[in-house]
């Protein structure tokens, strides 16, 4: 009889706490949802328990967690160079050390660092943009300035490499290469931006071999993440660049499909989404949104945004520059160009609610009118939307936590929490760009000088 009722409280205790690492850009699955239970229902008053607190570099990539480690990638100024006050600053060289930070998962001490020279020409000097990608015993990075590196996931040493600009005559996006790489069953995909047809390719993610290469690019080629997503039986290789929407053969790169759709400036930074069997949902700053029907042969444009431009009174549905939007049902829901926390009805665009109060720090009184304007100083304003069971976490610029219940009605602050302290200045004010990583029932987050780790255990 004891062994029953031991059975039983584990099996129990199994159902209440399930734990999950976050390997990669947006979680396990790579759409965004934080599958673990025994959460926090609200933050303690005080917040969340910190549990520990170290320095790193300046970076807006994200953390990853797993096998009881954190990876992260930062960038280390040297020979006194210092990060330009503006995103804009003509001339822009900064000369320093990326670095990929391995740090123990329960006390933040660092296990290994692998570091290389590097000199920062970009927009927005700030560090690296990716996530690291583990595979197994493997770990991928790609710096700002195209440095590909897979690295022994104990040990930190280089297993091989790439230079996508030495090696692939590649461009150098105006913000530097952010399009977070992309594992599938052998093969690393990467946007590389390459000469010659080779703006994306495959490798073999143990030897750094060339498989594939496919598609070119005139210009800026962008920031997009490789996709992967099934429709109508196939899958296909979901490609965004700076003049169009690409469905690819994953196993040759062979073109499937494209659909037209110019993004200005080449931001093309958030992922697209897929909704339902046969949808595929795009966002983007200046060009608003756009809706695929597709199938296993081609795509075609259900609706696209009548958006006048990408100020606050000129978008109609979502002109998201950065954070990728959450699918849920019907709705969806996303941050718009000037920091709207916004519901858009799918099927056809129609905005149905927003608000500013997501995207305000903590000093904001708690009640914020829903159709409160958002100021000229909020352009670019976001947060970072994660869904976990029936309700949402988000990160905002300000370093705040919050939980809250996002539905056609409104938008529900349950409970907000201070993290971090927005260091980065490149906006014209201070803030965190990062994307958390939610893993083992702890949030990671990070700013230009610090990673932190909280406790979200019930």
């Amino acid at each position: 009889m004891r062994h029953a009722l031991v059975f039983v409280a584990f099996t129990f205790c199994g159902t209440i706490a399930q734990a999950d690492d976050w390997p990669q850009w947006l979680g396990p699955k790579r759409d965004g949802v934080w599958r673990e239970t025994g959460l926090v229902d609200t933050f303690p008053k005080d917040g969340p328990k910190q549990l520990w607190r170290v320095s790193v570099g300046a970076g807006y990539s994200g953390p990853s967690v797993t096998q009881g480690k954190v990876f992260v990638t930062d960038l280390v100024p040297v020979n006194g160079a210092k990060l330009p006050d503006s995103g804009f600053a003509k001339n822009t060289r900064v000369p320093g050390k990326e670095r990929v930070l391995c740090l123990d998962e329960k006390t933040g001490a660092t296990l290994w660092t692998h570091e290389y020279t590097t000199e920062y020409t970009v927009s927005y000097a700030a560090g690296p943009r990716c996530s690291p990608t583990i595979d197994g015993d493997k770990v991928y990075t790609l710096g700002a300035m195209g440095h590909l590196f897979c690295l022994d996931v104990a040990t930190g040493k280089p297993v091989w490499s790439k230079e996508f600009i030495k090696d692939y005559e590649s461009g150098l996006p105006v913000w530097g290469f952010a399009a977070n790489p992309l594992i599938d069953g052998d093969k690393l995909i990467c946007l590389v931006g390459g000469s010659n047809s080779r703006l994306v390719v495959a490798f073999d993610k143990k030897t750094g071999k060339e498989l594939w290469a496919s598609e070119s690019c005139a210009g800026d080629f962008g920031y997009c993440p490789p996709m992967i997503y099934e429709f109508g039986g196939k899958r296909q290789l979901i490609i965004w660049h700076s003049h169009a929407v690409l469905g690819l053969n994953p196993e040759t790169g062979k073109r499937i499909w494209r659909v037209e759709f110019e993004a200005k400036a080449a931001l093309t930074a958030p992922t697209p989404r897929k909704i339902g069997d046969d949808q595929l949902f795009i966002t983007s700053f200046y060009n608003g949104s756009m809706l695929l029907k597709v199938n296993a042969d081609s795509a075609t444009v259900v609706w696209k945004s009548k958006a006048k431009g990408e100020r606050a009174n000129q978008t109609t549905d979502l002109s998201s520059i950065m954070p990728t939007p959450v699918i849920d049902g019907e709705y969806l829901y996303g941050v718009c160009s000037y920091g709207q926390l916004r519901c858009i009805k799918h099927a056809t665009g129609e905005r149905i609610w927003e608000t500013m109060q997501a995207t305000r720090g903590a000093q904001t009184p708690p009640k914020v009118a829903m159709n409160e304007e958002p100021g000229e100083g909020e352009r670019w304003s976001n947060a970072f939307i994660v869904k976990q069971a029936d309700r949402y976490f988000l990160f905002n610029e300000q370093g705040d936590l919050i939980i809250a219940k996002l539905s056609p009605k409104g938008y529900e602050e349950v409970s907000r929490a201070h993290l971090i302290d927005p260091t980065n200045v490149m906006a014209g004010r201070k803030v965190v760009w990062m994307h958390p990583a939610f893993a083992d029932q702890c949030v990671f987050v990070r700013n230009d000088k610090e990673i932190a780790c909280y406790s979200l255990a019930k």
